[in-house]
């Protein structure tokens, strides 16, 4: 990789097969002694990788220029294309066509996608919460929410109580109705120049100056958007915000432990909770600490610790798309840890994780909740309102 970076050898088809062939967990960066900085060097590998073509093909090009070149950059585009995959679903259309088998007259590699589709939700981030909302005894901090590109689509309710949880610390919360994909698939997938320009729209609709902090609730947007700095050190004019931008960029568990997060009193939750570990999320921001605080100080819920809670689950971005054989084996793997803990709620803290987890308990027809650590603490909040003395309850 340095070789290639460095212009003394050329990139192969072999080098862009192993560099896709990666799952990107960085792993390797919390057992490297030498602090070695795989992430800078995994992204600059495969931004190679696409200069060089080496991969090109007709149907892989197409492919690339639908999605990352184009969906992703529109983030209007792709909530439209969201509805329209919402009224598929919802109106039952995408049952029938399960219950007739026709994904039998898809392409293979859309065949075997298509068990994975995830539900779309009826109303989005921007249909939950308001683009600025106050608690209601004052705000102590003034903070940005960003709410991701998929997770606005399939989980849109883990921003709602977010920012609930915020409100609840006595956070002004500002969530831009419209919001661009923050770069992360972009800068992971090497599209580099892709993710600058991503990453100086969020700059232009977030002034990172005007706020206390950026929060992010997703493990792999989290990682990509604290190194804006590094992204953008090269641009005379974003140099500054940007560097201002990745101070003020914190994860949602990391800033509620900072702030000293008020623990709730109250929970409609009783018994054993596992925790699987977003791999940038633990290896890439090593916010590792900071959820299992949050879901300890949740009344009712005994943390049961996760077998190798630090391994990837196959999600890695878009690597069950592009490595489905390898991710269903890590998949699995995961599944199993999970079900010799016996407990009925798996937390995570990534969409991509999440839609994995769900996914695995479907296939080992296993009876399992998946939930964001944040949506359990929103909860344990809001059943400690409805007890409150002036609910009439005790």
């Amino acid at each position: 990789m340095r070789a290639i970076a460095d212009g003394n050898l050329e990139a192969t088809k072999e080098f862009g097969k192993e560099m896709y062939f990666c799952l990107g967990c960085l792993a390797c960066e919390t057992a490297c002694p030498a602090n070695v900085d795989y992430a800078h060097m995994f992204e600059t590998a495969r931004s190679e990788v696409e200069r060089s073509g080496q991969l090109d093909t007709p149907k892989r090009t197409i492919i690339r220029t639908l999605t990352l070149r184009f969906l992703f950059m529109r983030p209007r585009l792709l909530r439209f294309i969201g509805r329209l995959l919402w009224i598929y679903q919802a109106t039952g259309f995408q049952s029938l066509f399960r219950a007739l088998h026709l994904n039998r007259l898809l392409p293979r590699d859309f065949r075997e996608l298509e068990p994975i589709t995830p539900t779309v939700r009826s109303k989005f981030s921007h249909q939950l919460i308001a683009p600025t909302e106050k608690p209601p005894a004052g705000a102590k901090r003034k903070v940005a929410l960003l709410t991701g590109c998929v997770q606005d689509l399939v989980l849109p309710e883990i921003n709602r109580d977010t920012a609930d949880v915020l409100l609840a610390n006595d956070c002004e919360v500002f969530t831009p109705p419209v919001q661009p994909c923050c770069g992360s698939l972009h800068g992971h997938n090497g599209e580099l120049e892709l993710a600058r320009t991503l990453a100086r729209q969020q700059i232009d609709l977030i002034d990172p100056f005007g706020v206390d902090a950026i929060i992010s609730n997703a493990g792999g947007c989290g990682s990509h958007l604290r190194h804006y700095d590094r992204l953008l050190e090269d641009d005379p004019i974003y140099r500054e915000p940007a560097a201002e931008w990745s101070r003020k960029l914190k994860d949602i568990h990391e800033y509620l432990v900072e702030i000293g997060f008020r623990k709730p009193l109250a929970s409609p939750l009783s018994g054993p909770v596992t925790y699987h570990e977003s791999c940038h999320l633990s290896h890439g921001q090593h916010i590792v600490s900071q959820p299992r605080e949050i879901l300890r100080s949740i009344p009712g819920i005994q943390l049961v610790e996760l077998p190798e809670s630090q391994w990837c689950c196959g999600s890695a971005g878009i690597y069950n798309i592009t490595q489905p054989e390898m991710a269903a084996k890590l998949q699995k793997r995961k599944m199993n840890h999970i079900q010799h803990t016996g407990a009925p709620i798996a937390a995570t803290a990534n969409p991509g994780c999440h839609l994995q987890l769900e996914n695995g308990a479907i296939n080992e027809n296993l009876s399992l909740r998946v939930a964001h650590p944040i949506t359990l603490l929103a909860e344990a909040y809001r059943a400690e309102k409805n007890a409150s003395p002036q609910n009439g309850n005790r």
